[in-house]
């Protein structure tokens, strides 16, 4: 569907909606470079369990912004955040007697981080995938490189810096995923694997700068139940230790009572789209909801 956002711009919207009395809606914020789309089968397999399932194309990503990958006007971030909280509103207005629940992974889990302070009213538990406590001189450094030139032009230096870098730490220069199907899907994907803008990354490490801050912990709901899942080989994570960091973060200075933390041993990145132990990844996501509907 086409979602009007708060500044009237069109935003698509992949619905998922075969679950008769649904028990939860379930709100997926995908990740950098890719779209909303690759989230169907684990999108079906939750219908299955009587959960609906909604998800959009950020700002310059997937359908949204087909002819501009990469680039939006505005910030990306911070108005990126306020999409997910528009779509909250009107799924939780469409379905008032299910839980809601925020999934975001990657770039997704960085909104997500920023939502659940922004507009903790909305969402009853978070799962946050694939993510990291990025409060370092790589943020710092980023916000000044991506200054460097127009604010439209691809952002090569930074993809080089960053995914470069992750793609380094494997022997077979694949970081996104240990499974080489999926890894090829992704490739082949037009709306995947893009070079995001100058734009993109201002914005982004802009928004990572608000989050941690006492203003971030003073929006957060105490009680609400966080899952932090990541692959325990994802680069993103620091292979566990970013994770780690963000789960001492929300527990000792945050002070959240009901946090998760669960790493699956020989995962990458994307841990949902890996066939080996799906069955095992999948259900633990499943069992959050389950416990928390």
């Amino acid at each position: 569907m086409i979602f009007e956002s708060f500044d009237k711009k069109k935003i698509f919207v992949h619905e998922w909606l075969e679950a008769e009395s649904p028990k939860g809606v379930v709100q997926i914020v995908h990740g950098m470079t890719e779209h909303a789309g690759r989230y169907e089968a684990f999108a079906r397999f939750l219908n299955g369990h009587g959960y609906v399932v909604v998800a959009d194309d950020h700002r310059g990503h997937g359908k949204t912004d087909g002819d501009t990958l990469g680039y939006s006007a505005g910030n990306m971030f911070a108005d990126t955040v306020r999409d997910e909280a528009e779509i909250a509103k009107y799924y939780r207005a469409k379905f008032p007697a299910s839980k809601y629940f925020i999934f975001g992974f990657s770039y997704g889990s960085f909104l997500t981080q920023s939502f659940i302070s922004k507009h903790a009213d909305l969402a009853d538990a978070a799962v946050i995938g694939g993510s990291n406590h990025k409060k370092d001189f790589e943020v710092y450094l980023g916000s000044v490189v991506s200054r460097l030139k127009g604010e439209k032009k691809p952002a090569k230096l930074i993809e080089k810096l960053s995914f470069g870098a992750y793609s380094k730490q494997f022997e077979d220069g694949q970081w996104l995923s240990a499974d080489a199907a999926n890894n090829e899907v992704y490739a082949a994907d037009p709306l995947c694997g893009f070079t995001c803008s100058n734009r993109f990354y201002r914005d982004f490490f802009k928004g990572l700068k608000s989050l941690y801050t006492k203003k971030y912990i003073a929006g957060l709901k105490k009680d609400m139940p966080l899952f932090l899942v990541s692959g325990a080989e994802d680069p993103v994570g620091e292979k566990g230790k970013g994770v780690k960091r963000l789960y001492r973060f929300y527990t000792e200075k945050a002070g959240m009572q009901n946090v998760k933390l669960v790493l699956f041993e020989n995962s990458r990145h994307e841990f949902l789209n890996e066939r080996d132990g799906r069955e095992e990844k999948w259900n633990a996501v499943l069992r959050f909801f389950e416990e928390n509907s």
